[in-house]
């Protein structure tokens, strides 16, 4: 009988409080390791940030963000390049976006921050939820998503330096040299054919002046027959105007796209009577990757290799830090 108590007893009170104990070792022997392995992801994630982080100066609230180097650029091609854009396109916005914006950093225009978000200045920007706002959706997100992480930490280099990664948005069949934009040879921005950007918005564009306008507007006197103004007309390798003489004035074809408002220095003007007609072929300087371009060259199969390669030239796609 005692001996039945005693046995009750242990199995009642005495084992069940081991297992407790050997349960609450084991659940401590598992969960170490783990909440080890958590706190150094989290030690490696905060360093990699540090490593990698940038300062946006924001247009819409001129405030100071600071983000990782690819949140930025996940941010730029979303704003810069269109999602519907073929893949292999967009990975090529992606490496020219991070090599543009590295090569800021390393002499930054503003002074409490590396870049902001004026595309007029540094590159457009739009975060995740402007851009759902905006109507985008997240298979678009997912797409630009996977064009940066396939990309992670990969940019342009020309003789081991980054490169100025410029770009715009289409040519008008050919891109620029450098030097006759920006008036300094650079070895890796040469004029090079760009077929295939016909469904570009601006492909083409027309622009009417009356003859006066056009007189006060390049400053030049409104006198004689409009017809007999624009003689001397020569043109660039990329196929844009290099002088123009106009009244007697000579121009250059950037003064004349700057004067006018033009989309390129890619232009014809006609005159009519007393009507002025520009018509203008591409968007942007010209220098550099054209992103229309780029999508035709994803569509005919090409890689984002090969897109960067022809627009560059010379250059070789490097890892950042190598």
């Amino acid at each position: 009988m005692k001996n039945s108590i005693l046995m009750t007893f242990i199995l009642v009170c005495i084992i069940p409080s081991m297992l407790l104990c050997f349960f609450e070792r084991s659940e401590n022997l598992e969960q170490a390791p783990v909440e080890e392995q958590l706190q150094e992801n989290t030690q490696e994630n905060d360093a990699e940030k540090e490593n990698t982080q940038i300062y946006v100066k924001l247009l819409k609230d001129d405030k100071i963000e600071v983000m990782s180097l690819d949140t930025y650029v996940f941010g730029v091609v979303l704003a810069e390049m269109p999602a519907d854009f073929e893949l292999e396109a967009l990975k090529a916005q992606a490496v020219v976006a991070r090599t543009y914006t590295c090569k800021k950093m390393e002499n930054p225009k503003h002074s409490n921050a590396d870049v902001c978000t004026d595309s007029a200045c540094c590159q457009a920007y739009m975060d995740e939820f402007s851009y759902l706002l905006a109507g985008g959706t997240n298979e678009s997100l997912q797409k630009v998503r996977s064009a940066v992480k396939t990309t992670q930490s990969e940019v342009l280099k020309y003789d081991g330096k980054l490169i100025e990664a410029t770009y715009f948005s289409c040519s008008g069949g050919k891109t620029e040299d450098a030097a006759e934009v920006w008036g300094a040879d650079v070895p890796y921005l040469q004029a090079v054919s760009s077929p295939g950007e016909e469904k570009a918005s601006h492909y083409t564009d027309t622009v009417k002046f009356t003859a006066k306008e056009f007189a006060n507007m390049l400053d030049i006197s409104s006198e004689g027959s409009p017809g007999k103004w624009v003689e001397n007309i020569t043109y660039t390798e990329g196929g844009g105007v290099h002088t123009i003489v106009i009244q007697g004035k000579t121009f250059t074809g950037t003064e004349i796209r700057q004067k006018l408002g033009l989309r390129s220095t890619a232009f014809v003007i006609s005159i009519a009577g007393n009507s002025v007609t520009v018509t203008t072929k591409g968007f942007g300087h010209r220098v550099g990757m054209s992103q229309y371009g780029a999508d035709a060259m994803a569509v005919q199969g090409s890689l984002y290799q090969d897109i960067l390669y022809h627009y560059y030239t010379g250059v070789t796609l490097s890892n950042l830090s190598g």
